[in-house]
C-alpha cells in the first residue's frame, strides 16, 4: 500500500521535473531573445529564470536525497539537503536581485534601442513556462521549505514576465525605453525580498532555533501542569527540517517512582507534544532532584 507522504513526495518529484525542463529552456530562449533585442529586462528575467533552473534542479536533487535511510555516521540520514538547497536558492536570489540593481542603474542613465516586437514574444514564452511551473509547485509550498523557495523563484519571475510584457508594449507604443531599466529595478526587489525572507527561515533551521510557531514556555507550562511533575530544565526544542521538529528536556519529578511510572508519564507528555505542537520526535530524561539544571523559564 502506497502512503500519503510518499504519494506527496512523488509529485513534488515529477512537478519539479517538468519545472525545471520548462525553465532550462524558456531560459535559453531569453537569453537569446533578450542579446538579439538589446533588452536588459529579458536577459534580465532570462538570468532570473536561470537561476529558477539551478534553484529547481538543486531542490530535486535535495528531495532524492532527503530519502535516503540512515547510516551510523549520519543518524539523521541525508534530511538537511532540503534546507541546505534552500539556503543555497537564496543566496543566489539576493545575489541576482544586486546584479539587476546595478545593470538597471547604468542603462537608466544610458538607455538603449530595443526590438520591443522581439521582446513582447519571447517574454510571453518565458511568462508561459513560469505560469506552468508556478501551478505544479503551487500545492506543495506549505509542506515544504525546499519546494517552497524554489516555488519563490518561479513566481517571482512570473511576475517579472508579465512586467516585462506590459514593457515591450509601452515602448512599442511610446518609444520610452527607460521603461526597461525601471521594470528591472522593480524585479529586483521583488526578488530580493523573497530570497530573504527563505534565508532567514533556514538559517534558523541550521542554527537549531526554537520554530517560531512553537513556545517553549507553553511547552515547559503543559508539562510542570502534570501530576508529579516539580520542573522542567535543560530543555533543547530545534527542527531538523521544517516538519521534522525534536524536543529533549530533563524533568524533575516530586517523588521518586517507579520506572514503568515514568514510562506512562512519558507516554502521556509525548501525546500531549503530538497532539498540541506537532512534535513528534521526543526525549526525556525523568529524575528526582539529582541535576544541577534550573527550572527552564523563572515563575514570577
Amino acid at each position: 500500500m502506497v502512503h500519503a507522504h510518499e504519494t506527496e513526495e512523488h509529485s513534488i518529484e515529477n512537478s519539479l521535473t517538468v519545472s525545471f525542463l520548462l525553465n532550462l529552456t524558456s531560459s535559453v530562449v531569453e537569453i537569446v531573445g533578450g542579446l538579439l533585442s538589446g533588452s536588459l529586462s529579458l536577459i534580465s528575467d532570462a538570468l532570473h529564470n536561470l537561476s529558477d533552473s539551478i534553484a529547481l534542479l538543486l531542490s530535486l536533487i535535495a528531495v532524492k536525497l532527503s530519502k535516503k535511510e540512515n547510516t551510523e555516521t549520519k543518524t539523521f540520514g541525508y534530511k538537511r539537503a532540503e534546507i541546505l538547497a534552500a539556503l543555497f536558492n537564496a543566496c543566489m536570489l539576493i545575489i541576482v536581485s544586486l546584479y539587476l540593481f546595478k545593470e538597471a542603474f547604468i542603462r537608466f542613465f544610458h538607455p538603449q534601442q530595443i526590438n520591443s516586437l522581439l521582446m513582447l514574444f519571447v517574454a510571453f514564452v518565458g511568462l508561459l513556462a513560469n505560469l506552468i511551473s508556478v501551478f505544479l509547485l503551487k500545492g506543495h509550498t506549505h509542506s515544504d521549505m525546499n519546494v517552497r523557495s524554489a516555488y519563490i523563484h518561479l513566481f517571482s519571475d512570473f511576475l517579472s514576465s508579465i512586467a516585462v510584457i506590459a514593457g515591450a508594449l509601452a515602448i512599442y507604443v511610446f518609444k520610452s525605453y527607460w521603461i526597461d531599466p525601471v521594470l528591472t529595478f522593480i524585479i529586483g526587489i521583488y526578488v530580493l525580498f523573497g530570497g530573504y525572507k527563505v534565508l532567514e527561515e533556514s538559517l534558523g533551521i541550521l542554527m537549531q532555533n526554537v520554530p517560531k510557531d512553537i513556545s517553549l514556555k507553553e511547552i515547559q507550562n503543559k508539562i510542570e501542569a502534570f501530576a508529579g511533575v516539580k520542573n522542567l530544565h535543560h530543555a533543547h526544542l530545534w527542527a531538523v527540517t521544517e516538519n521534522d521538529v525534536h524536543f529533549e528536556a530533563h524533568i524533575n519529578l516530586t517523588e521518586d517512582i517507579p520506572v514503568s511510572e515514568t514510562c506512562k508519564m512519558y507516554g502521556y507528555i509525548e501525546k500531549m507534544l503530538e497532539e498540541t505542537f506537532s512534535i513528534y520526535h521526543t526525549t526525556l530524561q525523568f529524575e528526582v532532584d539529582s541535576c544541577t539544571g534550573t527550572t527552564l523559564i523563572k515563575k514570577k
